[in-house]
């Protein structure tokens, strides 16, 4: 069998001029990227990607400029650091044909240990799945694939979407220590706990569920795991440390009645180390591009589908700010808009946002539910697509209320401190 080049071969086949396609965080290749940061002769290297894992030295290298599709801590200290780097407005379904048009000469990715010549493309399908088969089929691009013990060999869903590749076609095979991103369960406050305990009302027997990251879908999932319900399906974008203790827990039957039955679907994976290990050759998870994974319409067909995602801020129509601080990029769109549209599309389906009442900015409380946006907000969700919004202190079911009804509904969930002045705020808004 094809054994594994060396690593300074992949750093070499960067030219100073060149483009770098890498996928979102978890399948970043990390030692490939650290290896590249010891070079300093780029005169204009692009490198396109999304919510970086680790600190790369590569990007505050002179002549290399970093695209994002989506800020994490990583991003924002680069951008404060005075890094080269922008932000691409676009969900994640959009990053693909993005890749397309951009075509970036080397494309690269984590992946598993090969097995009978195939590696898996491991914790992450996303967007870079075809481009990284594309990139292998063509001549004049190159395809970097790096190997790690530590990444689990998953499934994807044949035969149209395996999941793999076969190692003839990677252009530089190299191995590396990388470990996946090891994302602790952040302890929930008491709000986020209330929050969770509220959005329980809705999760009954036979829903299919989507979690987003953070305190609250992390707590949903811990209660359902430990509750008395049951017979439950996965369809979410990331595949969590909470979604496998459900699995674990025996409470996941995934029969969706259509040809997602019988297993777990998600385009990416991120937890703590006992995550990877459970998903090696686990069938029960599969892996699928975020194109079918995110398609509203997709979503919109799995059994009594629950959708459960966070906000920055909401006003008192319904719009809803999710990856951005005063206009300032703080993460980004991924598929907030996906799986809160989606679920409106079918009968029975629910959306959930959820987000504690306040927040604190320079010591001074704030609410997180505002009369209206402040200037120069970015809307990352539309009014029209948001259904439930829950505080610790209620739920506001916005589905077919009026403009004034739902202001009023809003405003009853906010803050005591704040309360009053939404009401009054709830009243100015039209009725018609």
């Amino acid at each position: 069998m094809r054994g594994f080049d060396p690593i300074e071969r992949a750093v070499a086949e960067i030219r100073p001029s060149d483009t770098l396609g890498l996928p979102l965080g978890p399948g970043i290749p990390g030692g490939f990227v650290h290896a590249l940061g010891v070079r300093d002769d780029f005169t204009r290297l692009e490198v396109f990607g999304a919510l970086l894992p680790d600190l790369y030295q590569l990007f505050m290298r002179k002549g290399v400029h970093y695209r994002s599709g989506f800020f994490g801590p990583a991003e924002r200290f680069l951008r404060d650091a005075g890094a080269s780097i922008d932000y691409v407005p676009a969900d994640f379904r959009r990053f693909e044909p993005a890749l397309r048009r951009l075509r970036p000469r080397v494309m690269a990715t984590a992946a598993s240990m090969p097995v009978d010549g195939w590696v898996s493309l491991s914790v992450h399908a996303g967007a870079t799945v075809d481009e990284i088969r594309l990139a292998a089929q063509d001549p004049g691009r190159v395809l970097i694939v790096e190997c790690s013990p530590h990444f689990p060999f998953t499934q994807g869903v044949t035969p149209l979407h395996e999941h793999r590749i076969h190692i003839d076609q990677v252009n530089i095979l190299i191995q590396s220590d990388a470990r996946p991103l090891n994302l602790a369960e952040p302890e929930p406050s008491e709000a986020e706990l209330k929050i969770a305990e509220l959005a329980m009302q809705f999760i009954h027997d036979g829903c299919t569920l989507q979690t987003g990251i953070g305190g609250i879908p992390s707590q949903v999932a811990t209660a359902l795991a430990n509750g008395t319900g049951g017979d439950y399906g996965i369809h979410s974008e990331m595949f969590t440390t909470g979604l496998m203790r459900l699995h674990q827990a025996g409470k996941v039957t995934n029969k969706k009645g259509n040809e997602f039955d019988g297993f777990s679907v998600t385009t990416f994976s991120a937890g703590v180390p006992e995550l990877y290990e459970w998903l090696h050759n686990n069938e029960l998870v599969r892996f699928l591009p975020v194109r079918i994974v995110n398609s509203p319409d997709v979503i919109s067909r799995q059994r009594l589908i629950t959708t459960i995602n966070g906000a920055m801020a909401v006003d008192l129509s319904g719009q809803i700010v999710a990856d951005s601080v005063n206009g300032h990029q703080f993460s980004g769109i991924g598929g907030h808009e996906d799986f809160v549209s989606g679920p409106g599309l079918s009968q029975r389906g629910r959306s959930l946002i959820c987000l504690p009442s306040t927040t604190v900015v320079d010591g001074k409380l704030v609410s997180r539910i505002l009369p209206q946006l402040p200037t120069g907000s970015v809307v990352t969700t539309p009014r029209h697509h948001v259904d439930v919004v829950i505080t610790e202190y209620g739920v506001a079911e916005l589905q077919d209320l009026t403009i004034n009804e739902r202001s009023v509904a809003l405003a009853k969930i906010g803050h005591p401190d704040f309360r009053d002045e939404l009401i009054a705020a709830s009243k100015e808004w039209p009725s018609d």
